[in-house]
This record gives structure tokens, sequence and C-alpha cells, in this order.
């Protein structure tokens, strides 16, 4: 867990230790770098159950993976084996009709509001069943770099990656672990410094038990979130940005949002630096302690939010004049959110060890980025609030 709340200002004799890059991380996301677990230390919640059984290595160790991507000129009509049923009701297929028609009322709003830059699509598929869609927006108008990501994974992961993607330490599993994972995630990038950059990922999660393995269990959860990353804090966009979250969650659940909001906290948590990623949102995983069809409407009124939450700050904001101190403050906080994606976010992980798809899985890094040695806003300026509310989380509403 985070530190006690410090306050802002550090002798200038104790700089940040450094921390080496290694997994890239939120790939962010776009991709199934939106399958990022819980913080471990959170509660964690009850699983349906218990295997009675271990799951026995049914599979060769080159298979214990996801199948290379084959790109396609049009994408199918679904992503699901047929052995799934296609369309046909399930959580799987619904659930995958949800991310494609937030991939497009995203992309669509981002267009409009971008005014020039338009989506590049590209659409993959496995041999196996799965693919996915990438979209991505660079040097637009308005966004440097937008992703917005749909996948649908069929998959073997060794025990390593079932624990990355579970974070628990309680349910291991001693060989391969077959599993089914949909999601929806994307990264925005705008060019103004006073517009703020933008992460949202929802996910649907399912392991398989092996068809000769009588008695295991099937599992199942959802989760995800949408957060927002500022380089200065107007605060009516932060309220407002927050005061939509918890209209989606005060729909389901008034504990949601409070509980939501403190998670988010908690996980954009940049250790060696002491800080926040950025100003929160909402973050949840490892969630089927509850009805699955009321959590599969939760996760479709989470992704309908981020339009109405995000849009109205980069109409706002997009024009706003600015300076090259202002534009370089900027890069240097897509420095933090890169260095948090590249060292905490446990999705990188999952999607490395399970071979995702690399382009997808970098979509979410910016195209310009900044490092300054040692480098301190000075007390009392806009860019030390930002820093502050980073280090210290506020209640926004």
């Amino acid at each position: 867990m985070p530190p006690p709340t410090a306050t802002l200002s550090v002798p200038s004799s104790s700089s940040p230790s450094l921390f080496p890059l290694s997994s890239f991380s939120s790939f962010n996301n776009p991709h199934v770098s939106s399958f990022c677990p819980a913080p471990p230390t959170l509660p964690k919640f009850p699983s349906l159950s218990k295997p009675k059984t271990p799951l026995r290595n049914l599979t060769p160790l080159s298979a214990v993976s996801i199948e290379k991507e084959t790109l396609i000129s049009e994408r199918p009509h679904t992503f699901l084996r047929e052995a799934d049923g296609g369309d046909d009701g399930s959580v799987r297929s619904r659930f995958q009709r949800m991310i494609l028609e937030a991939q497009e009322s995203v992309c669509a709003a981002l267009e409009a509001v971008d005014g020039t830059g338009k989506f590049k699509e590209d659409a993959w598929t496995r041999p196996g069943g799965g693919g996915g869609i990438s979209r991505v927006l660079q040097d637009g108008a308005v966004f440097e770099k937008a992703g917005v990501n749909i996948s649908v994974v069929y998959g073997v992961m060794p025990p390593e990656a079932y624990r990355a993607a579970k974070a628990a330490a309680d349910d291991q599993k001693p060989g391969p672990v077959p599993f089914f994972a949909a999601g929806i995630s994307s990264v925005l990038h705008p060019k103004n410094p006073f517009a703020p950059t933008l992460h949202f990922n929802y996910r649907y999660f399912e392991t398989d038990a092996p068809k000769d393995t009588p008695g295991a269990p099937r599992q199942w959860w959802f989760g995800g979130g949408t957060d927002l990353t500022p380089a200065y804090i107007f605060e009516e966009d932060v309220k407002h940005f927050h005061s939509i979250q918890k209209k989606a969650c005060d729909k389901f659940d008034p504990s949601f949002y409070p509980r939501f909001k403190k998670w988010c906290d908690d996980y954009f948590y940049i250790k060696h630096r002491g800080e926040r990623r950025g100003l929160g949102g909402i973050f949840f995983d490892d969630l089927n302690d509850y009805d699955q069809e009321m959590l599969l409407s939760f996760a479709t009124e989470c992704a309908n939010s981020v339009v109405p939450a995000y849009i109205p700050i980069i109409e706002k904001r997009k024009d706003t004049p600015f300076n090259e101190s202002q534009k370089a403050w900027q890069q240097l906080r897509r420095g933090r959110y890169v260095e948090f994606n590249l060292v905490y976010d446990r999705g990188t992980t999952f999607g490395l060890k399970t071979g995702g798809r690399i382009e997808s899985i970098l979509v979410s890094l910016p195209l310009s980025a900044r490092w300054e040695y040692d480098h301190k806003p000075e007390e009392g300026s806009e860019e030390w609030k930002l820093l502050d509310a980073c280090i210290n989380p506020k209640e926004w509403i």
C-alpha cells in the first residue's frame, strides 16, 4: 500500500531513487494489457470455487501462449469460436458486442472533436479462435496519439501468467490454465498540455477447465476502470470527470464509487516516486461477488460513460494557448505515465507472458515524453499543485 500521505516539499538532498524500466506496461493497454489485476494489498474477492483436482499439464510448452495473430482485410462478424455458440446471448458474446459498440462510439467522438485526424484500423484473427481490432489516430489536430483497441483472446497460460492476471497467491495453479479474455482498452494523449490524458479499459475473463478433468471449476471475473491524467488542474474538469464516474457507479451500488475511487488511487501509484500517475477515477478487478448479469450491465455503463466524462473537457481545453515551458511539463508528466506502465502495470506481464500482439500492447505509449534530472517544480506553482494532488489524493466530489 502507499505510504501515509506526505507533504510535497522534499529536502533537496533526497532525490527519488531510480527504478529500471523492465517490462513495459500499460501497454497499458489497448489490447491485452487491459487485463491488469488488482493490487495484492487490496482485499480479494472470493472466486466461485476452489479446484478439487489440480489442472494437469495437457499442453506442450510451446503451446503455452496465445497463438500468433494473422492480419485480415475485413473484420469478421465475431471473434468467438463456434463452440461458444457465436452470438448466442452468452456473457462472452454480449461482452464482445459491448466492446465493439464502445469502440465505435468512442472513435466517432474522438474523430469529431479532433476535426482532421482519422483512425487507422488493423484487424487480426488467430488460428485457434479470437482476434482483435486496433485503432490508432496519430498526429491529429487535437490528439498526438489515441489508441482504442478491442481483443478477444483464447489461450493457455502458464501458472505465473495466471498469477499475474489474478494476483492471488492462494489460487496458484500447478499447470497451464486455459482461458478466455475479452476487453476494450484505450489511452488518449492530447497535444495541448491543458487537455488531460485519459486511460480506460474494461474486460471480462474466464478460466476453462480441461474437458477431461471432471469437477474442475470455471472461474470468471470482470475488471476495468477509467482514470484522468492531466498536466494541469482545472478543478471543474476533475469534478465533472469524477461526477460521471460516480453517477455510473451509483446506478448499481452506492458503495462502488468510494470503493473503486480508492482502489484507483492505490493501483496507479508510482512507488519509486511516491506519487500517483494522475488524479484518479475508478478501478476494479477480480469482481465476481455480485450477480454476473449485474456486473455485465455495470461494465457496459462504465464503458458508455467515457464519452460524456471526457469529451466536454477536451472541447473546453484543446485550443487553450500554451508556451514551451508548459509543454515541457506535460512531457515530464508523460514520463511518469510511461514509468508506471513499464514498471508496475501487471497487465504488461500478462501480455508478454502469453504472447500478446506487441503493436497493440505498446500503442498506449505517447509519441514523446521527457525526463529531466532531479526536476522539482517551484512551490506554489500550477505544476506544484498538480504534483501535490498526485502525492496526496483528494476527494473531488
